[in-house]
C-alpha cells in the first residue's frame, strides 16, 4: 500500500489525512519523486490561482473573501510543503548518522 495524500484533497484545498490507497509496484507505478513533483505543482497552482483572485478583487470582478480563502489555501500548501521538506531533511539526517 502506498500513502496517496498529495492527490487527495479535501474540500478546502488541503490534503486529505490519511488516505490509503493501493498501487501497483511495477516499473510504470508512480514514484516519489513523481508524488514530490505532483505537491510542488499543487502549491505552484494554488499560487496562480490566489494571484488570480488577487487581481479579481483589484480589478472589482471578484470578492474580498474570495481573495483571502484563495491566499489562506496557497499559504497553508506552501506551509505543508515545507514540514514535508522539514521531514525529509531530518530523516536523512537520521539515516547519516546511523553507525555502519
Amino acid at each position: 500500500m502506498a500513502l496517496d495524500l498529495i492527490t487527495a484533497t479535501t474540500s478546502a484545498g488541503m490534503p486529505a489525512a490519511a488516505t490509503l490507497t493501493k498501487t501497483g509496484t511495477g516499473p510504470d507505478a508512480p514514484g516519489f519523486g513523481d508524488q514530490l513533483g505532483k505537491l510542488l505543482g499543487t502549491v505552484e497552482q494554488q499560487s496562480g490561482a490566489a494571484n488570480d483572485a488577487i487581481g479579481r478583487m483589484i480589478d472589482g470582478t471578484g470578492d474580498v473573501h474570495e481573495a483571502m480563502i484563495a491566499m489562506q489555501r496557497a499559504d497553508m500548501m506552501l506551509q505543508f510543503t515545507v514540514q514535508v521538506r522539514n521531514k525529509l531533511v531530518q530523516a536523512y539526517q537520521d539515516v547519516m548518522r546511523m553507525p555502519i
